[in-house]
């Protein structure tokens, strides 16, 4: 079955662009278009896409209201929200994630790490690309509290080293081979890490893996 896009974009000709680009993939269906913030929100819940993919500068209501509104901590039943936007390892766009986005992508980046987005979100991966990932969590990672979530449950040090790795930008199917354990066991260990953090996806634990310092640039 195909992947259910909504996208929110205000400038039509990019709006264009992206539905286009999207649904020249095989699995993928742009299901809506929103212009600004509060269409996105009420197109969104009324289609209930699989993926939203959202830009982070809108009239009326920016990309990061959106994402709170869709994806946010107190959202019940939260949307996949993906951020689009032009700028490189911005603040913006930490805030997104950290607003309960699960992934984000440049407008630049192309055509096939756009499907890419939207297929790792769909997948329920909240990493887009390592590169990616790693830089915009390194420089960001020296501003994070002071004072990051403890687990109310200690982590194993199994648990430990997937999450070093998860942080990296490792996929489970790259974990479970330098683990060397399957791919189930992966998810299970992910699932626990997450009950444990009280997180909601790969990236909140990757931002937590950060701020904790238990990964370092080198």
């Amino acid at each position: 079955m195909s992947i259910r896009v909504l996208v929110a974009e205000d400038q039509a000709i990019v709006r264009r662009g992206l539905r286009l680009l999207l649904e020249s993939q095989p699995d993928i269906t742009v299901v809506g278009e929103a212009a600004d913030g509060p269409e996105a929100i009420s197109l969104a819940r009324e289609l209930r896409p699989d993926v939203c993919l959202v830009d982070i500068q809108m009239p009326r209501l920016d990309g990061l209201d959106v994402t709170r509104a869709l994806a946010g901590a107190a959202v019940r039943d939260p949307l996949r929200v993906v951020i689009i936007t032009t700028f490189d390892l911005d603040e913006y766009v930490y805030s997104a994630l950290q607003a309960g986005a699960v992934g984000f992508i440049l407008k630049d980046s192309g055509p096939a790490l756009l499907a890419e987005a939207v297929r790792a979100a769909h997948a329920g991966d909240a990493l887009i690309s390592p590169s990616i990932t790693m830089r915009l969590l390194k420089q960001f990672g020296p501003i994070a509290p002071r004072s990051p979530r403890r687990p109310a449950i200690p982590l194993t040090d199994r648990e430990i080293e997937l999450i070093k790795r998860l942080a990296r930008g490792r996929t489970n199917q790259e974990i479970a081979q330098e683990l060397f354990v399957s791919l189930s066991t992966v998810k299970a260990h992910v699932a626990n890490i997450q009950d444990k953090l009280q997180l909601r996806n790969r990236t909140e634990i990757a931002a937590w893996a950060w701020e904790n310092r238990l990964v370092t640039e080198t």
